[in-house]
């Protein structure tokens, strides 16, 4: 998968915090046992499918706002989450003293020892 490949060699090099495949494949219908084994397949397929699309959209999402964190300027049907914290169209301003924080939110968080 090539959103994998780019996140596994881009990502630490700009130090992008890297999406964990295994919070986007949920595969758990299989054991409902009101399913029979077609419907059981069907929500397989779904699953991965639509894991596929989280994943991959969410690598997208974190490559847009390291590299081009600006807003359209007509309204883009369908935007990831974090576009709304994207710099307005046509504010080179905003987007020039923005950015390194914009970057900043980006990177890993340390890990936290729990006592």
């Amino acid at each position: 998968m090539m959103a994998s490949a780019l996140q596994r060699i881009c990502f630490p090099i700009y130090g992008v915090a890297r999406v964990p495949r295994r919070r986007y494949f949920v595969f758990d219908r299989h054991r409902l046992p009101y399913l029979n084994l077609i419907e059981r397949a069907h929500c397989g397929y779904c699953s991965y499918a639509n894991g596929v699309i989280a994943y991959t959209r969410e690598i997208a999402a974190r490559t847009e706002q390291y590299w081009c964190p600006i807003r359209h300027a007509r309204p883009a049907r369908g935007a990831h989450h974090r576009f709304a914290s994207f710099f307005a169209y046509g504010d080179g301003e905003a987007y020039r003293r923005g950015l390194p924080a914009m970057r900043r939110r980006l990177r890993p968080r340390p890990h936290r020892n729990r006592i």
